[in-house]
């Protein structure tokens, strides 16, 4: 077999092996092999390292360029390949007599240029050591300017990039420059290596100020606080990883990430900017991650490449009302020096490349982002969210790496465009679950009973892929095993089960709590229901002991243990509270609205309405601002501070769920019927209004396609206060007035949480609806959540979602019951083999099933095989997509033999699935034997001459075959346009 066959069969087994690690090195070693032995011109090698795009996109370039460059170079390129990748991976490719054709270098002749050139790789791995130098010689020489010097040593290059990027510029500068540096590295050849180079110290100062740092650092985040501060969990003990992703639409969107790569290259859309930010709902984990992160710092086991780390939270930036500079934010703030404080500051000034500064909940800042005002001295004083913005965008502090936290609707374009990569925290999965119960509990009976009644109630192991809940179901491991038949159904039935238990533990007859239970405690309630209420229409997270006197918050209040204190690492401060989590907070005003009598009526309806509290603001007899007098007095100069919607929102879902009839024995001990039922009724009045607003704002359906609503995130929102209110009529209501065919959720942050609430109210449509929900996190778990609604779905989008086998196996042992349901798209994700007799067992039951579109994933040979065994039995399947799978001519030649006599299958694709001409001559008999085949897609895979021509034989028999495509195989330009000359449906 030719280097170009063995590169086309393999081409994608080739981009993984270029692309798994996440790290361009790879595919930059092959370029320096390819550029030095004359495959690559270095126009070839510009267009392929193309700045600021995916690590895979310039893959791509690679191959496609190669194989157009012929035999020999494909050869060339199986060489370097050969040379460059890990034992494991090459033991996974076929390198044939190729991995020979890299000879060895030439002695040193020939222009200095010549010989850069010539000995490009093993020249990278030396100047790695002494880039300082080699720019020092080219500067003295007058060859370099100090700008050519910064273009090479960004702080984003590693070492090997850094000498690549100079010799890259030297050759830009000519023979002249390229003398200067081969001189200098014959020269450094004949004295000491690099290794023997005196090794950069920091001062004395710094290095002890690093010590306080990290002692302080390790000290605010060694340990969990848990309720009422009356003990603590260790970290290290404690600790489970959660699913972190980036955006659904980045190339590297597939890499697997852990906590050491939210730094690093994978993923990184501007290379210009340091600024980078983790996404997640509230619960997910933010806040844990940065401290885990902080810890490992201060303990020296990751992040080493940081030589000082200040963490900050915006929570507490924002009772900063006075103006500082960024010495003053560093040293009040984090850790204040003991001595030496501007030797510290100049230190950090003139070593941004060695500092981290972290961010914590960005969504908590009470100003939102803004980039009108610029601030770019590190000495003048400015308002504290001036500061932090031009930090972000990198007009302050250039090159000092920031890590944000925040909740995704908190940053808008205007803050992504600073960004340098964006990474998503998306809450535990499966396994996650069961590591965190396990972590919890010592007693391992425990954590087992735990886990098993998390099993048995599918709907409450979806509220535990949040780690906030899967905390607090974990705590209240008591109330959950002696629940029974009212095990929790919703995140509000959680967050009572948290409150009984709180209030259980300080009760002095811890059995006899009985339906009075919220009776008893209903003045602590009420204090600190007004303290998150007022706190929440104010943007306040954090309340001094004035704020908590003046909503009558006494030291019995506080040990109940909802509220703690606030951490900070300076100690300046003084005491200061917020609630365990800001979740609780909203429970908390949710409480404080039902429980009060003296609440005003449009409270609730601006709950519901947040658009327009943000607006108008929360204040006055609604919300009474919480807040100092010197943050008063900041409020006064610059305006009112407008409630965060998402806890508007939060807060609403909680009253919602309070409101629920299974809550009223609880509840009508504190609050007569007559006021519940009031309030009830403004609740799903306001829903109704909701819903309808959105059902207005369906478009008239184009004329012969499906009417279709595509939802909001706040449509979302609705969906889950409805869940948790647990009324059928108001879900019945809600869906009545809904008529649309297909319901497009794409990009609305669905998880499992989600998914149960849309499947209690799309259960309750008349007719049935195609549903779409890509680019989600749905996962397992939340496939499970959806089954209730299977029948009224006629079509499943389910692109991009972390799905694997085991959620198939569930989905598909639900929807072989459902008439309705006729098409399943699952492109982009974790599927395999094992999956593919579930798929099987659909096509051989359904005889109404028309299309089965599994893009992208990682099926093979053995996969594709036990697809063809129900394909032989299907009847109906007008649609088979299997782009960018690895089922090779075996599986073609499989699915061939079962779709040769089909009379319904119209469109098929098995692009880039490494289809040779054997795959090409088996696909000839479908072509030849199917009278409904329309399509055929073949693209980028290695079929040659010899296969195409037994299409082109089978068309003479079949015209109503509408096209073959055949782009990007193992053609030459000549044999391309001879083929389209002679068949015009051969789609080249």
């Amino acid at each position: 077999m030719s280097a170009q066959e063995l590169v086309l069969r393999q081409r994608a087994e080739l981009l993984l092996a270029l692309c798994s690690s996440g790290s361009s090195e790879g595919l930059e070693r092959v370029l320096d092999l390819l550029l030095s032995r004359g495959a690559l011109g270095w126009e070839d090698y510009q267009n392929i390292q193309v700045q600021g795009r995916a690590l895979h996109a310039n893959a791509r370039q690679l191959l496609d360029l190669v194989c157009t460059k012929g035999v020999d170079a494909c050869g060339l390129l199986l060489g370097a390949l050969d040379r460059v990748l890990p034992e494991a991976q090459r033991a996974t490719l076929s390198f044939g007599e190729y991995c020979l054709s890299l000879g060895a270098a030439e002695e040193r002749r020939g222009t200095a240029e010549q010989i850069l050139l010539n000995e490009r790789p093993g020249l990278i791995s030396e100047l790695r050591g002494y880039v300082d130098g080699a720019l020092g010689v080219l500067v003295e020489s007058g060859s370099f300017t100090s700008t050519d010097c910064d273009e090479v040593q960004l702080p984003i290059y590693t070492p090997y990039q850094q000498a690549r990027r100079l010799l890259d510029h030297v050759r830009s500068k000519g023979e002249c420059a390229a003398k200067v540096l081969l001189q200098y590295i014959q020269q450094r050849e004949g004295h000491a290596a690099p290794s023997e180079q005196e090794k950069w110290t920091p001062p004395k100062e710094c290095l002890l100020y690093q010590k306080k740092l990290c002692s302080s650092v390790s000290a605010q985040s060694r340990f969990l606080s848990t309720y009422g501060g009356t003990s603590n969990m260790s970290l290290d003990d404690i600790y489970t990883e959660s699913q972190l992703e980036l955006a659904k639409d980045c190339p590297d969107a597939h890499a697997t990430l852990c906590l050491v790569d939210i730094f690093g290259m994978v993923g990184t859309l501007n290379e210009e900017a340091d600024t980078v930010l983790v996404s997640g709902e509230a619960g997910s984990g933010k806040s844990t991650l940065l401290q885990r992160l902080h810890l490992l710092w201060a303990q020296g086991a990751a992040l080493n490449d940081f030589f000082l780390l200040f963490p900050f939270s915006c929570r507490r930036l924002s009772s900063e009302c006075g103006e500082l500079s960024l010495q003053e934010l560093l040293f009040q703030h984090c850790c204040w020096p003991d001595r030496e404080q501007d030797q510290l500051f100049q230190f950090i000034l003139d070593h941004p490349h060695l500092i981290l500064f972290t961010f914590d909940g960005l969504d908590e800042l009470k100003q939102s982002f803004s980039d009108e005002h610029r601030h770019c001295c590190p000495t003048r004083r400015a308002p504290v969210p001036v500061l932090l913005f031009n930090l972000f965008q990198g007009f302050l502090m250039k090159g000092v790496r920031k890590l944000v936290t925040s909740r995704p609707e908190a940053v808008g374009p205007a803050l992504k465009r600073y960004l340098r990569k964006e990474v998503f925290l998306k809450g535990f999965s499966l396994g996650g679950i069961t590591c965190f119960v396990r972590k919890h509990h010592s007693d391992p009976t425990v954590a087992a009973r735990v886990l098993q009644s998390l099993q048995s109630n599918t709907a409450l192991l979806g509220l535990c892929h949040t780690p906030v809940l899967c905390w607090i179901v974990s705590k209240c491991h008591e109330e959950l095993l002696g629940c029974g038949e009212g095990s929790p159904q919703t995140i509000t039935d959680v967050y009572l089960m948290i409150l009984q238990h709180f209030f259980q533990h300080q009760s002095p007859n811890k059995d006899t709590l009985g339906i009075g239970w919220v009776q008893r405690h209903l003045t602590t309630a009420l204090h600190l229901g007004q303290l998150a209420f007022e706190g929440v229409g104010a943007s306040c997270y954090i309340f001094s002991s004035t704020e908590l006197q003046s909503c009558s918050v006494t030291e019995k209040d506080i040990c109940m243990g909802f509220l703690v204190h606030s951490k900070d690492l300076s100690s300046a401060c003084s005491k200061r509270y917020e609630f365990l989590h800001v979740t609780m907070q909203c429970f908390f005003a949710a409480l404080y609205v039902i429980l009060n009598n003296n609440v005003d009526r449009s409270a609730i309806t601006k709950l519901f309405q947040p658009q327009e509290t943000q607006q108008t603001g929360l204040s006055g007899a609604c919300f009474r601002p919480c807040m100092t007098a010197t943050a008063q007095e900041c409020v006064s100069e610059g305006g009112h501070v407008a409630a965060k919607t998402p806890n508007l929102q939060i807060t609403a879902t909680f009253v919602s769920g309070l409101l629920a009839q299974r809550h009223r024995k609880v509840l009508l001990n504190c609050c007569p019927a007559s006021t519940l039922d009031r309030k009830v009724r403004q609740v799903v009045k306001l829903l109704s209004k909701g819903m309808q607003k959105h059902f207005k704002s369906i478009p008239r359906p184009v004329e012969g396609e499906k009417k279709s609503m595509h939802a909001m995130p706040s449509f979302v929102w609705l969906i889950k206060c409805i869940y948790e209110m647990q009324e059928s009529r108001v879900a019945k209501g809600a869906m009545a007035k809904l008529e649309v065919e297909h319901l497009k959720l794409t990009y609305c942050n669905i998880g499992p949480v989600e998914c149960s609430a849309l499947a209690y109210v799309l259960q309750y449509l008349k007719n049935p609806v195609g549903l779409q929900l890509d680019y989600n996190s749905v996962g397992d778990v939340g496939v499970e959540q959806l089954l209730p609604c299977m029948h009224v779905c006629n079509s499943l989008h389910l692109r991009n979602n972390n799905i694997s086998d085991e959620g198939i196996r569930r989905l598909v042992a639900k929807v072989i019951h459902c008439e309705s349901f006729q098409k399943l798209a699952l492109f982009n994700n974790k599927l395999t083999d094992d999956c593919a007799q579930h798929f099987s067992l659909l096509l051989k039951t359904k005889q109404n099933f028309l299309a089965l579109r599994l893009g992208n994933n990682h099926i093979t040979a053995e996969g594709a095989k036990q697809l063809a065994e129900g394909l032989k039995f299907n009847r109906s399947l007008t649609h088979l997509g299997l782009w960018g799978n690895r089922i090779g001519d075996e599986g073609a030649q499989a699915l061939a033999s079962a779709l040769e006599d089909s009379k319904t299958i119209e469109w098929l694709s098995l692009v880039e699935n490494g289809v040779g001409s054997a795959g090409a001559c088996a696909l000839a008999n479908v072509i030849k034997n199917s009278p409904s085949l329309e399509e055929l897609w073949l693209t980028k895979n290695c079929i040659t001459r010899t296969g195409v021509e037994y299409l082109l034989q089978a068309l003479e028999h079949n015209t109503s075959v509408k096209s073959v495509w055949l782009r990007s195989n193992a053609l030459s330009v000549e044999e391309v346009e001879e083929m389209t000359q002679r068949e015009s449906r051969l789609i080249f």
